[in-house]
């Protein structure tokens, strides 16, 4: 069986659930990592249980032939640089949400991976969840027959007491409530609507002195005529919630309770579904392992990894920034057609 030998880029708080994440899977292992900080070799390996050696000049990292991948999980703001950089030294790229701070930055990642014949996968790791596996496959069944309404929002309230949090209150950084975290949320209701959008709307507003706005709520026209919503809250005090509502032809969804007329079933009440919740923001708790599984399995066989490829994550992004632009220009329409 082949092996990925992988470097990682940032050595922070979400590389840690990576690291692990990527030992566990069958083909990958954590050979290297590039950080600003000075790192002890010895202590990297006993940790993380491989040989890793440590880099603090990220163009070293990525002439290393027998690195083959690499993770960046580094700032926001650094990603686009280091991403094509990858590319650029035919590595396969593992990438954090955001993919970059602008579409451009988006368009040019996914353009130098194309140009030099390496895959991508972006850690929308929440399509690869139990509760949206779950959600996808009743879907699938027909279950809720045609949908022509669904919302999906992430409340997340990210204070100091978030592992994110230094870096997340600026706009340099954090972005948006879309870019910062919510974008798991439209991402998951792009997968279950389908991502032929039309156009967007989006308004916007915070609670705090952060440099952008911390809560936004996106209107989605599909090009099907259905219509979705995504709330994106990173501002609330309350527990970690990943709301989901889906309406159909033939039944409806909540989070994880169902009703479907196929089924028969009391429409009086709700069915209850057997799957695990997105109810934690903490990356330990991220299905990152079968994500990762399904980049080095795809890898193997050459081909784009299925569901958060490169290409397909473009399309999120597409949304994701035609929202936010909409929300600066006050809930104007924006058209995907229109981005350019």
């Amino acid at each position: 069986m082949k092996k990925y030998n992988v470097g990682i880029i940032g050595y922070g708080w979400a590389a840690s659930a990576h690291i692990e994440a990527i030992n566990k899977t069958k083909q990958g292992q954590v050979t290297a990592i590039y950080s600003s900080r000075k790192l002890d070799d010895a202590e990297l390996s006993a940790k993380h249980g491989t040989p890793i050696k440590s880099y603090q000049n990220l163009d070293d990292m990525l002439a290393n032939p027998d690195i083959h991948v690499v993770d960046i999980s580094s700032y926001p703001s650094q990603h686009r640089n280091q991403a094509v950089a990858a590319a650029n030294a035919k590595k396969h790229i593992i990438l954090e949400k955001p993919m970059a701070n602008s579409l451009q930055e988006v368009r040019e990642i996914v353009a130098a991976a194309k140009a030099n014949g390496v895959k991508g996968c972006v850690c929308f790791e929440c399509r690869f969840s139990n509760q949206f596996q779950v959600t996808k496959a009743l879907i699938d069944e027909g279950l809720l027959g045609s949908l022509h309404y669904g919302e999906v929002d992430y409340y997340h309230g990210i204070g100091p007491w978030y592992g994110q949090f230094r870096w997340n209150t600026g706009k340099k950084d954090g972005g948006s409530a879309l870019l910062t975290a919510g974008c798991h949320a439209l991402d998951a209701l792009l997968m279950v609507m389908g991502n032929e959008v039309e156009s967007v709307s989006s308004f916007s507003t915070k609670s705090s002195s952060d440099e952008y706005d911390t809560t936004s709520v996106t209107l989605i026209h599909f090009k099907n005529g259905a219509i979705g919503k995504s709330a994106a809250v990173v501002d609330c005090l309350q527990p970690y919630y990943f709301h989901t509502h889906l309406c159909g032809s033939q039944g409806s969804l909540l989070d994880d309770k169902f009703h479907s007329m196929k089924l028969h079933t009391d429409k009086h009440a709700w069915s209850k579904l057997s799957m695990k919740m997105l109810d934690s923001g903490d990356v330990s708790d991220h299905p990152y392992e079968s994500q990762f599984q399904a980049f080095f399995d795809a890898l193997d066989e050459g081909k784009d990894m299925p569901l958060t490829s490169f290409p397909e994550s473009l399309k999120s992004f597409e949304v994701i920034f035609a929202s936010d632009k909409s929300a600066e220009q006050g809930g104007k329409p924006v058209r995907i057609a229109d981005l350019g």
